[in-house]
C-alpha cells in the first residue's frame, strides 16, 4: 500500500492513516506531500494507492494536485478521499478521480470525509474536531470493506473501478444554504474587504520558526515571521492552528456565515 496525503493541518491524513489500518495491509510506504513533492515515482499495479486531500472551496487543492502530478502508475488501484470542511466539496471528488485516472490509476473506491474548516476559531466554529473518534473508525471500517473487495475480486482485472459520481452526497437543508447563498452576495456587493493572509501580532510572536517550517507553500521566511508573502498564502492556515503562542489570526467575514448556516454535522460518505 501507499498513501499519499496533502494536509496542512492533518485532517486528511488522519482520514487516510485510518483507512490504511483498517486494511490490514502491514507493507506501507507514505508520501506526504504537504511540504514538498516526491518527483517522479512510479507506483507498481500490485500496490493499492490511498489518495487524501483537503478541499478548497469546493476543489481539490491546486497545490495538492500539483504535487501529486509526479505520481503515476500504469494500472495500480486507486482509492481517492476528499476532506471537506462541512460545507460543501462540490465536484472535488470527480475531478480528483478524473486527474488519477489520468495518471494511470484505476480508482476502485472514493471517500468524502468531514474535517474542522480552515478557518474554524473558538469565536466561528466550523466541524471543531473533527476527524473525530467516529470519524476515524468510519474510515477504518472503510479501509476493512476495501480489503474485502481486493481480497474477493479474482485478479487485477477483476478489481472494477467505480463511478465516484454516483456516491451519495450528504443531506443539506435548503434554508440555511439559501441563507448562506444571500449572505455570500450581500457581502460581495458591500465591498467588504477580504483578508489574502494571516494577521500575526509582532508582541506574540517569538520567531520560534513554526510557522515558517509548516507552510506548504514558503509564503513564510524563517526569521521573518511576522511577514507573509501574500500571493503564496493558499490560506489553508496551517500556520494560524500550529502557531504554539497564538500569535497568528485568519479573520476573514466568511468564517461567521459558515458557522452560522452550517451548523448542521455532514455525514461522511464512501462508494467501492
Amino acid at each position: 500500500m501507499h498513501l499519499i496525503t496533502f494536509s496542512p493541518t492533518r485532517t486528511s491524513k488522519q482520514v487516510g492513516e485510518a483507512i490504511v489500518h483498517g486494511t490490514g495491509i502491514k507493507s506501507v510506504h507514505e508520501s506526504d506531500l504537504t511540504l514538498k513533492a516526491d518527483g517522479e515515482v512510479e507506483i507498481p499495479q500490485t500496490t493499492l494507492a490511498v489518495f487524501a486531500v483537503p478541499v478548497y472551496e469546493g476543489h481539490v487543492a491546486p497545490l495538492a494536485l500539483e504535487r501529486i502530478k509526479g505520481i503515476r502508475s500504469k494500472g495500480a488501484p486507486a482509492v481517492a478521499v476528499v476532506v471537506y470542511g462541512n460545507r460543501a466539496y462540490e465536484k472535488a471528488l470527480t475531478d480528483l478521480d478524473s486527474f488519477l485516472s489520468a495518471l494511470g490509476f484505476k480508482v476502485i473506491a472514493g471517500g468524502t470525509f468531514v474535517g474542522e474548516h480552515s478557518y474554524s476559531t473558538s469565536s466561528s466554529p466550523i466541524a471543531v474536531g473533527r476527524p473525530d473518534a467516529d470519524d476515524l473508525e468510519y474510515a477504518r471500517l472503510f479501509g476493512e470493506k476495501l480489503a474485502t473487495k481486493i481480497r474477493a475480486a479474482a485478479d487485477l482485472n477483476h478489481l472494477y473501478g467505480v463511478d465516484v459520481s454516483k456516491i451519495l452526497r450528504p443531506r443539506q437543508p435548503f434554508f440555511p444554504l439559501l441563507r448562506f447563498l444571500r449572505k455570500v452576495m450581500k457581502l460581495r456587493k458591500s465591498g467588504t474587504p477580504f483578508p489574502r493572509s494571516p494577521h500575526v501580532n509582532e508582541e506574540l510572536c517569538t520567531h520560534c520558526g513554526y510557522c515558517a517550517e509548516h507552510c506548504p507553500n514558503g509564503a513564510i521566511v524563517k526569521g521573518d515571521e511576522c511577514n507573509t508573502i501574500a500571493e503564496k498564502c493558499i490560506r489553508c492556515c496551517a500556520c494560524v492552528k500550529g502557531c504554539p503562542r497564538k500569535a497568528r489570526t485568519y479573520d476573514t467575514p466568511f468564517a461567521a456565515l459558515l458557522a452560522d448556516c452550517f451548523k448542521r454535522q455532514k455525514e461522511n460518505r464512501i462508494i467501492l
